[in-house]
């Protein structure tokens, strides 16, 4: 869920950057946008490591 906040608190700045011309306020928002997208990336690599285990634990258990 802490992706989701990043992506939305990160596009806000964006446009709060863009309507003030405060190029700063802008970049801030991307890099809170990227950190959004790293969480969500991370939290998928996550979920397939565990989809992994769970696969050779039930092929373990049928040996």
């Amino acid at each position: 869920m802490g992706e989701m906040i990043d992506k939305a608190k990160g596009k806000a700045k964006q446009i709060q950057g863009d309507l003030t011309g405060n190029s700063a306020r802008h970049r801030e928002g991307v890099v809170d946008e990227m950190k959004g997208n790293l969480k969500g990336a991370a939290n998928k690599i996550g979920e397939a490591a565990h989809k992994a285990v769970d696969s050779v634990k039930s092929a373990v258990k049928k040996i």
